[in-house]
């Protein structure tokens, strides 16, 4: 891996094209190095499980590295800013895991007092809470369809609302893992800065997508 300075990094992420992508395949290496000693105690790198949520969270951290990048301050190691990142990422995907795989019953109700604690919702929203969200999802889908480009609205569409693996995305659109990742960044930028140019807050913003459909 080319060997860079915090501001290097911030440089050629910043740059696009070439520059970009190869900053982003040694970001890339660098969380995939770490994640077996990170996810060390909580899922063993021979599982089966493994390889996926490798490939997942490493497409998930290098999002949020472009995301966030003005957020960076320098304090410590870019490297290590992302790698903290990473982290983050591997347990959250975790924690989404196991939910997954817990049945409905389980779910509701158990008599495990090590169980985590689930919250079951009283009923369905009211009226206005509905009528809001609904009213959010059609500023939102407003948005995607009049604002973004067709390949944004591609990538936003395969990678974060259908979950297609990164890979087979990038091959159905005709273009690179790199590439999309840089589409799928500037989708998600431009979303987030006009739903707060709309008066939206951040938790309204992620109230959107929180059991959408039930």
């Amino acid at each position: 891996m080319t060997q860079r300075t915090n501001e290097d990094w911030l440089h050629e992420l910043r740059a696009g094209g070439e520059k970009q992508e190869l900053a982003l395949q040694d970001l890339r290496a660098l969380i995939m190095r770490g994640l077996p000693y990170a996810l060390s105690g909580k899922l063993p790198t021979d599982s089966p499980e493994f390889e996926a949520l490798a490939e997942e969270v490493a497409q998930e951290s290098l999002l949020r590295v472009l995301d966030n990048l003005d957020t960076f301050e320098g304090r410590s190691q870019f490297t290590t800013w992302v790698q903290k990142i990473a982290v983050r990422a591997a347990l959250t995907e975790l924690r989404r895991a196991r939910w997954r795989n817990v049945p409905l019953p389980d779910m509701m109700m158990s008599d495990d007092p090590d169980s985590p604690s689930y919250e079951v919702a009283d009923g369905q929203p009211n009226p206005e809470v509905l009528l809001e969200r609904n009213e959010m999802l059609q500023l939102v889908n407003h948005i995607i369809m009049s604002e973004l480009s067709e390949k944004q609205r591609s990538a936003l569409m395969m990678v974060a609302m259908q979950d297609m693996p990164l890979d087979e995305a990038a091959q159905r659109m005709g273009t690179n893992r790199n590439a999309l990742y840089k589409l799928m960044h500037d989708a998600r930028l431009h979303l987030k800065r006009r739903l707060e140019e709309e008066g939206l807050t951040p938790r309204q913003i992620l109230s959107i997508f929180e059991k959408v459909g039930g």
